[in-house]
């Protein structure tokens, strides 16, 4: 007899097109809970029959009320409940945060069985740099926001993940390369399907690629980070010593462009010295 489930709130993680890719844990997980938060029951009830069973199933999604998450949790108490998103991995942009927050606060235990996340799979296909990486979700639908949106960003650095559909793909990376720059990107789509699709480019060759044959299927945007500014040259530390020092004392001016320009504060405070002589 399997081992029963502890109660609480089990967070698992489902697949994202490969149904091989739901871990031994997850599928035990599933068929062991009492009940099962889902966004779709249609798409949920195929796993659960890959999985050969069968388990009560909720609708928990973008539409969820206060009530409904009371009514979550007033269960968690004795009963095991797993939240699911219909593909990859919960509360990675969409709001199972707030049930995993009240969760904690009534004094429930919280569990992840981690799996296919379509954020990551992209990153190990795309070739750009993963040390630092920036998750965006999904960018807003109206031109302005969305502007601002990538503005806000422009300076980080760090590669940007974000999801797009196909209708909006082409739309979406212009704006990225008009606001960014022509940085190093990739369109990765349908990730562990039939027709996985990972393609490099440019942000503007990518917009024109796309632009009169929007594609098909899930799609993950990465943007490599923007280019290193060169280091601040004597010239460079001079003039902005000599604009600096005609309103502030050496040690101001010092701190001010030593910020500025990125440059260590001892090296500065001595050239400052040596200027205001």
């Amino acid at each position: 007899m399997p081992e029963q489930l502890a109660p609480g709130l089990h967070v698992v993680a489902t697949p994202i097109g490969n149904l091989g890719d739901l871990s031994p844990r997850a599928a035990g997980t599933l068929a062991r809970a009492d009940l099962i938060l889902v966004e779709d029951t249609r798409v949920t009830a195929r796993l659960l029959a890959h999985v050969g069973c069968k388990v009560p199933m909720r609708r928990y999604d973008d539409h969820a009320t206060e009530r409904d998450r009371e009514a979550v949790i007033a269960l968690l108490g004795d009963k095991a409940v797993a939240l699911v998103s219909d593909a990859g991995t919960p509360l990675v942009s969409d709001p199972g945060y707030k049930l995993v927050r009240a969760a904690r606060a009534a004094g429930h235990e919280v569990h992840t069985v981690p799996g296919p996340c379509a954020a990551i799979a992209a990153l190990t296909l795309a070739g750009l740099p993963t040390d630092r990486f920036l998750f965006l979700g999904f960018l807003p639908a109206r031109a302005k926001a969305r502007e601002d949106a990538i503005r806000e960003v422009g300076t980080v650095q760090a590669t940007l993940v974000l999801y797009e559909s196909g209708p909006r793909l082409a739309a979406t990376l212009a704006a990225l390369a008009q606001q960014l720059g022509d940085r190093e990107s990739a369109v990765v789509r349908e990730i562990t399907k039939l027709h996985e699709e990972c393609v490099t480019g440019s942000l503007s060759d990518l917009a024109g690629r796309y632009r009169d044959s929007p594609p098909k299927g899930e799609i993950v945007i990465t943007v490599g980070p923007p280019a290193e500014a060169p280091a601040a040259s004597d010239a460079d530390l001079d003039e902005a010593l000599g604009e600096a020092l005609g309103r502030l004392s050496p040690s101001r001016a010092a701190a001010k462009v030593a910020e500025q320009l990125g440059l260590p504060r001892k090296r500065v405070y001595a050239r400052a010295l040596e200027l205001s002589k």
